[in-house]
């Protein structure tokens, strides 16, 4: 009887206990909620901090002909870095140069953040001229193996989000050996899946700038990433359907911005262009969901050390100004924010040298698929694009809007979801 009012009692303190202990976590937890409470305006200055910190490693780099020199080459477990210094560095310059484009073509301003875009712009266009010349040190490498066509496609990219910032600049010299090696690529094929698309848009590039265009890779990209679109917003990645993210990777980014170069050239009718730009609004519409009340998302399939890339349609419709009516710019903005702080803020994404490192959250080289290495990680920067908007668009402006999984596991109201048939 004794042992049991002992034990009772001690029940009663632990119970005391954890209800305190619970009530005080809460309410520290609602009150660290409350202190993260950010403006659009906060939200840029860490975005662009943030971008500035991973860009500038590759493009200051570049500038001085010393990214081969201090580039690490980090590759997954068991494989040998030789065999990736051929591409890395491509890799590393063109998917940078396609994250930071629209933002560099914002216009200089005496701001902390206009200083910072001149800087890596003016860093970037003599980065490029390196890039591009044969005595460099850092010549990149566009004439031998087949990745090069992947990285070209988002240094053309780049070229046709940012043209008067990053291309009409450059000296006629640098021009001319820009379009060389591009041509330079049609010596190679790549895999039967998204890299038709590479093919077609460095073609589309070259369209753009007044070179001669191979039609073949351009039609054929065409109609076989038509054929492989399965239906409310997905694309396949080649014959088989893949269950990742490469639909923002790539496909939908890419395929847009490579319609919209054929429109204009008049390759193509704007209703393919138009329904290619809804099929991006469907797929963002499921990339906003995606993203978990505490920032997180899913870690599923190939690639998945590209990090913040996996939102890049998204970032890319609401650059565009383009988001459907009932997703506000805002709850992007909040949703993209809160995945940023949680992938960048409490996992340490980068070396001691500020280069980003193999791995999702952290340090985890041995999920980096057998093509990843240092260079490939870059991609990380396609998740930023809306930092081309201006300071004072709506996005930036409007209040922070919670995103729908975040109405949705917190009993408010949000727009049941559906499907198209287009």
């Amino acid at each position: 009887m004794t042992t049991f009012k002992r034990t009772g009692g001690m029940m009663l303190v632990l119970i005391v206990l954890l209800g305190f202990s619970n009530t005080s976590v809460y309410a520290q937890k609602k009150k660290s909620e409350k202190t993260v409470l950010t403006t659009g305006l906060q939200d840029r200055e860490y975005w662009s901090n943030l971008l500035y910190k991973m860009a500038s490693p590759v493009i200051f780099n570049l500038a001085n002909g010393a990214l081969r020199k201090n580039m690490p080459v980090e590759v997954p477990p068991g494989a040998k870095p030789d065999s990736y210094q051929k591409v890395t560095h491509l890799e590393a310059v063109g998917r940078t140069m396609a994250g930071v484009a629209p933002w560099l073509a914002l216009p200089d301003d005496d701001t902390k953040e206009g200083k910072m875009r001149k800087e890596l712009r003016t860093a970037l266009l003599k980065g490029i001229a390196n890039a591009v010349n044969p005595t460099s040190p850092d010549y990149l490498n566009f004439r031998t193996e087949a990745q090069p066509i992947v990285d070209a496609a988002y240094m053309a990219q780049a070229f046709l989000r940012a043209p008067k910032a990053l291309w009409e600049p450059l000296d006629d010299l640098t021009k001319k050996r820009v379009a060389e090696e591009f041509k330079a690529l049609r010596t190679r094929t790549g895999a039967y899946n998204n890299w038709l698309l590479f093919a077609g848009i460095n073609e589309a590039f070259l369209m753009s700038i007044g070179e001669q265009a191979d039609p073949a890779r351009i039609e054929i990209a065409k109609h076989k990433i038509e054929e492989w679109y399965k239906g409310d917003g997905w694309y396949s990645d080649g014959e088989h359907f893949s269950f990742d993210y490469y639909n923002a990777y790539v496909i939908h980014p890419m395929l847009v911005d490579f319609y919209k170069v054929l429109v204009d050239k008049k390759r193509l009718k704007s209703e393919e262009y138009d329904r290619a730009l809804k099929r991006m609004v469907r797929y963002s519409e499921f990339s906003e969901r995606f993203i978990a009340p505490d920032g997180t998302y899913p870690a599923f399939g190939r690639s998945i050390t590209y990090r913040t890339a996996a939102f890049q349609a998204l970032a890319q419709v609401a650059l565009m100004e383009k988001l459907p009516e009932h997703v506000q710019p805002s709850q992007v903005r909040c949703a993209l924010s809160a995945v940023m702080h949680r992938m960048y803020d409490q996992c340490n994404n980068f070396d001691s040298n500020g280069w980003l490192v193999l791995g999702f959250c952290g340090s985890q080289p041995m999920i980096a698929d057998g093509y990843t290495s240092t260079g490939s990680l870059y991609m990380a920067t396609l998740g930023f694009l809306p930092l081309g908007l201006p300071a004072d668009n709506k996005f930036w402006t409007d209040p922070a809007t919670d995103w729908t999984s975040k109405k949705a596991w917190n009993s408010q109201p949000f727009k049941k979801d559906y499907k198209v048939e287009y």
